[in-house]
């Protein structure tokens, strides 16, 4: 098993194509006809393979229908994850990932298990992130129903037994450990706890050494009793299938499981403190290159949609080799690369601006780069010809999305969990109406003027020599005193 500290999957990236010159009809209107067409073809398409049923005990069953080849993938959702967390609790929601595929009532050891994965010629794996932890099996299609049985088994019946936590438990440590070694582990933990005030458990999926050390089966059977219960899953199973049969058969091994209390109402989710200055982190450790992050609070996906979607077409502008952003910044020789994100989330996503430069350009940089965030507000910042060569890229990449189903189950589960499926299923048409106003407004609510947290990754040398002080990189906020 694995935790995940990665960006979230994209419904749509980018790939990029140029359009011919045509006599009568311009490259632009003909641009805008085909991402019209294509994106109106992905959603048809989208519902016309993407099946659903919801249980009589809550839990949501999915299904794509795929011939191409004769390998299905069984995967199962949870809303856990390190939202879920209290202080005592950092981490736990990994471990929990970590004992699911152990003993269970109808498996006496994580051997027993594995050797009845082995004879349905499975490969099993699982991730941990902020909004959803998920466990899937990629198989023969022909060998479907026991991977389902497989992951029923290993959701409804967890032993938890005390040698095979404490084996696992070293595990998680070791992983810990590893990312600890990492040059970049103590500042992004720093940032994510300045970035969410009084949260950072909650964003945190690696966990916290002390608290790990910590864990007993009584906390793993909390975990199961608040979140695994059925009305809190989806189960998706995708590939060479009969949604009908699937449904079927989903019902036969899960239907019977008792409805749980909605565990955000037993405990909910308190809000992220909005952030009310700036903050710099300066990080040392032995690098050459300099590696700076600045992030702000960004909206949440259930919140505030239509910024989503600003948001996802304003990052894709921005990096496109050849924008007035990289021309400045990259082109110039500034930034070795510089790139921006936003992490669709529910409890307050990132927007994220990460770059690398070197000790002699570090001031000037930073310098250019807060002068131009200061601008990407301004009306006219964004052409609207740019935009939708943005969007038709998008599109395109969608189009090979989609067509893989291993990877299409996971992208459905990651938007179930952290808004739902509609969102996924209209995010290609809501995608395509955005505006260059509509990216003005993103810019001005989130990111300009606004509150945010700078950190600098660099040696204690190359600090030493440039005298470098939060002032020098802690970025401006429009009406307030910034206190570095």
């Amino acid at each position: 098993m694995h935790t995940s500290r990665v960006h979230q999957p994209s419904p749509l990236s980018v790939t990029r194509t140029r359009s011919s010159r045509i006599a009568i009809i311009t490259p632009f209107v003909v641009a805008v006809l085909a991402l019209t067409s294509s994106l109106q073809a992905q959603r048809t398409e989208l519902e016309r393979v993407i099946k659903r049923t919801v249980l009589r005990n809550g839990l949501e069953v999915i299904a794509v229908e795929n011939h191409g080849i004769p390998i299905a993938t069984v995967e199962l959702n949870v809303k856990n994850g390190a939202f879920t967390q209290r202080p005592e609790y950092e981490g736990l929601a990994h471990m929990y990932e970590h004992m699911f595929f152990k003993a269970s009532k109808a498996y006496p050891n994580a051997e027993a298990f594995g050797q009845r994965s082995a004879e349905l010629g499975a490969r099993y794996n699982g991730t941990t992130q902020e909004e959803r932890v998920n466990y899937y099996l990629s198989l023969p299609s022909d060998s479907v129903r026991g991977g389902i049985s497989l992951i029923a088994d290993a959701v409804r019946g967890p032993l938890f037994l005390p040698n095979e936590l404490a084996q696992e438990k070293e595990v998680v440590l070791g992983e810990y450990d590893r990312n600890e070694a990492s040059p970049g582990f103590d500042i992004t933990q720093k940032l994510s706890a300045a970035l969410y005030p009084g949260q950072a458990s909650r964003k945190n999926t690696i966990g916290n050494r002390d608290v790990l050390r910590t864990v007993t089966p009584e906390k793993m059977k909390f975990i199961q009793s608040r979140y695994y219960v059925p009305n809190n899953m989806a189960l998706i199973v995708t590939g060479d299938i009969n949604p009908a049969q699937i449904f079927a058969y989903a019902d036969s091994v899960l239907g019977d499981w008792a409805k749980g209390a909605d565990p955000f109402q037993l405990d909910p989710v308190p809000p992220i403190p909005a952030l009310t200055q700036s903050s710099a982190i300066i990080s040392e450790a032995e690098v050459g290159a300099i590696t700076v992050l600045i992030q702000w609070q960004g909206p949440s996906v259930r919140r505030d949609r239509a910024s989503t979607y600003a948001a996802d077409v304003f990052s894709d502008a921005l990096n496109t080799k050849g924008s007035r952003f990289q021309r400045l910044l990259t082109d110039s020789g500034l930034w070795t690369a510089i790139g921006v994100n936003y992490y669709t989330l529910d409890q307050v996503g990132p927007i994220t601006i990460s770059g690398q430069t070197t000790p002699e350009r570090l001031k000037d940089a930073l310098a250019v780069l807060w002068r131009e965030i200061d601008k990407l507000d301004d009306p006219g910042y964004f052409t609207v010809s740019e935009l939708e060569a943005v969007k038709a890229q998008r599109g395109t990449d969608n189009q090979f999305g989609i067509e893989k189903t291993s990877e299409l189950t996971h992208t459905i589960g990651f938007w179930w969990a952290v808004a739902d499926l509609d969102y996924f299923l209209g995010y290609v048409d809501n995608m395509a109406r955005q505006t260059p106003p509509d990216l003005q407004r993103y810019a001005a609510k989130f990111i300009v003027g606004k509150p945010s947290v700078t950190g600098v990754l660099i040696s204690a040398a190359d600090r030493a020599r440039l005298k470098l002080t939060d002032a020098d990189v802690v970025g401006p906020v429009k009406g307030a005193k910034v206190t570095p």
